[in-house]
């Protein structure tokens, strides 16, 4: 797959940015990579369920129920929380045929028990099961061949990071030495960090890499009018959007880093635009149009 890298320049520094957002149609950015290994999976076990798990703005929720619907693969979205028939993610999470089941947050909190599957099993019949965020060792398959072909091209790397299923995969790329910076969008410690070590079974040793907790305003959905500006601003200059979760911070940061010459003169920087930009349908049915404004 050919992918499409655009080209910025902010303060004399030159910044590739890996264009996952502009991925197929409705399944793009890193989740086309995390479900791409999955979907084969459920194909080969010949099953005709794929069940997995979401909030009710759940991007993995969106792009799953896309997945289902373009591979004809039948779809069922268990949602922490209360169903809102105006909520846009889960009007298209519907219009994809995906099957929603809405559960109280106490019983959410056991959706990976044995118990619980089981409960499920008993209620829909055998699936797949894929699990929060879509982050398995199948999508961390799929995630190490986002760079595949780089090979020694950036010094510096920058990714939003999440549950750390892209990462993983991102420091599992084979032939490629650099430096890989994760942005989290989770208040965090190390907690975080030690997952990724756990996910990335098979990490490749001519990559460093690290997780930068600086940049999360807040926390997970958390923002501030400064984030907000900088995201209208960015698309004013580059003509690229961001989303308020992920990739708006990550830029953040890495303007943030080389306003504070944390980013040394000469480097090859590359970021990856990690797509989920539907999401900003939700945000902004949430937070009354600030976005787009």
């Amino acid at each position: 797959m050919q992918l499409q890298t655009d080209k910025i320049v902010y303060k004399d520094f030159p910044i590739d940015i890996l264009r996952l957002d502009l991925i197929g149609d409705k399944l793009q950015g890193n989740k086309y990579f995390k479900l791409k290994y999955n979907i084969a999976e459920d194909k080969n076990q010949k099953l005709d369920t794929l069940l997995t798990f979401g909030g009710a703005f759940s991007n993995h929720i969106y792009a799953t129920a896309a997945a289902g619907k373009e591979h004809d693969i039948k779809t069922i979205g268990i949602i922490r929380g209360e169903d809102n028939p105006n909520n846009p993610t889960l009007q298209f999470a519907k219009s994809m045929g995906m099957q929603l089941e809405f559960i109280n947050r106490e019983a959410y909190q056991h959706r990976a028990t044995p118990a619980f599957e089981t409960t499920l099993k008993n209620k829909f019949g055998n699936f797949y099961l894929l699990p929060e965020g879509g982050t398995n060792d199948l999508a961390i398959q799929g995630c190490a061949e986002i760079l595949s072909g780089l090979k020694n091209k950036y010094d510096r790397i920058f990714l939003p990071v999440g549950t750390g299923g892209t990462i993983a995969g991102i420091i599992s790329t084979q032939e490629l030495k650099t430096h890989v910076t994760g942005i989290s969008v989770l208040r965090g410690d190390d907690t975080l960090t030690k997952a990724i070590k756990g996910l990335a079974k098979s990490p490749n040793a001519d990559i460093t890499w690290d997780v930068n907790f600086n940049f999360h305003y807040g926390g997970y959905a958390k923002f501030s009018s400064k984030l907000i500006e900088f995201i209208r601003k960015f698309y004013k200059e580059y003509n690229i959007m961001l989303d308020p979760i992920y990739t708006g911070k990550m830029m953040g940061g890495i303007f943030f880093m080389i306003d504070h010459d944390k980013i040394e003169p000469g480097k090859k920087i590359l970021a990856i635009h990690t797509g989920g930009l539907q999401g900003i349908d939700g945000w902004e049915y949430r937070f009354e149009k600030i976005i787009k404004a």
